[in-house]
């Protein structure tokens, strides 16, 4: 649980693509001392969510091999490396990559249901899945939610679906400073800090921000806030300023609301999707499902 500890910490620490419902859940267990009650409750899940997301990639597969559309599920928090938490954007571009590459796939289907997560990794997934839709069709469908950072991996796609009870959008970053002066003051404790760098301890919650600091942390978040609208308008063929002064302006949406924003291209469900796609591919005879399942196989 260490591992997840840190890589949790971390992630709160720096720049978030996530809906800040979500964050803001999470730091507030870790700064009122519920990280054992936040872990445990994690732990708890970690199985299931990783039956569940095995299941998914197996009938993601199974899919493939039957009609020749790939379907790549991208759910729960989103960060860079494989974790227990979520989904990895170094296995979804693996997933991509070989979608990509088999002669047996027509067109490749994103199930997106994430409320978004870090920044590393996000922008080149984007770009990937940018880059792969000159090779073949491919189409992200928020089946749940398609928010902040999955929304940027999501609109790179040649279209955007939303199921009716979905919700997209969340185009923004943020970011966090927990200042726990007060309360350490309360609680009688004195932290002292040895550092070396100038800048070093600036943003450690037991010390007040400063207005340089503030400024720092705002210079960052409006560096991926504008990297993010900007390709929001490429993969859209919009502007930039369009983008930040509409597109729901950082707010999640409902479906037919999300159309209307230009944030999707069309309400309709999973399973319409799915059918529209099998009845443009035009898979090749003979194709076989296990030689699929050696190539999208990222579990092991």
């Amino acid at each position: 649980m260490t591992t997840q500890f840190i890589r949790l910490t971390r992630a709160l620490s720096g720049p978030l693509l996530i809906d800040p419902a979500f964050g803001a859940r999470a730091a507030t267990l870790l700064a009122h001392g519920g990280v054992r009650y936040l872990m445990a409750s994690l732990h708890q899940d970690l199985q299931a969510d990783a039956e569940e997301r095995q299941a998914a990639r197996s009938g993601a597969r199974q899919r493939a091999g039957a009609g020749g559309v790939a379907v790549i599920p991208v759910l729960d928090a989103i960060s860079n490396r494989p974790h227990s938490f979520g989904a990895s954007t170094q296995e979804i571009g693996a997933m991509l990559d070989a979608a990509v590459a088999s002669k047996d796939i027509a067109s490749i289907l994103l199930d997106v249901d994430s409320p978004g997560g870090t920044v590393e990794g996000v922008p080149e997934l984007a770009e990937k899945l940018f880059a792969a839709r000159e090779e073949k069709p491919v189409v992200a469908i928020a089946n749940g939610m398609m928010a902040s950072a999955a929304y940027w991996i999501g609109v790179a796609a040649s279209e955007v679906v939303v199921t009716p009870s979905s919700s997209v959008g969340s185009i923004g970053v943020y970011t966090i400073h927990q200042d726990i002066t007060k309360m350490l003051e309360k609680e009688g404790v004195k932290v002292t800090t040895v550092s070396f760098g100038k800048y070093k301890k600036e943003l450690a919650p037991w010390v007040e921000l400063t207005e340089e600091a503030l400024e720092h942390m705002e210079q960052r978040v409006d560096e991926i806030g504008m990297w993010f609208v900007k390709d929001v308008g490429r993969f859209r063929g919009d502007t930039p300023a369009n983008v930040r002064s509409g597109y729901g302006e950082g707010r999640v949406l409902s479906a037919k609301a999300a159309v209307k924003a230009s944030l999707a291209d069309r309400v309709a469900t999973f399973e319409e999707t799915l059918d529209r796609m099998l009845a443009k591919a035009k898979p090749r005879r003979g194709m076989r499902t296990e030689s699929l399942r050696r190539q999208l196989d990222l579990a092991g």
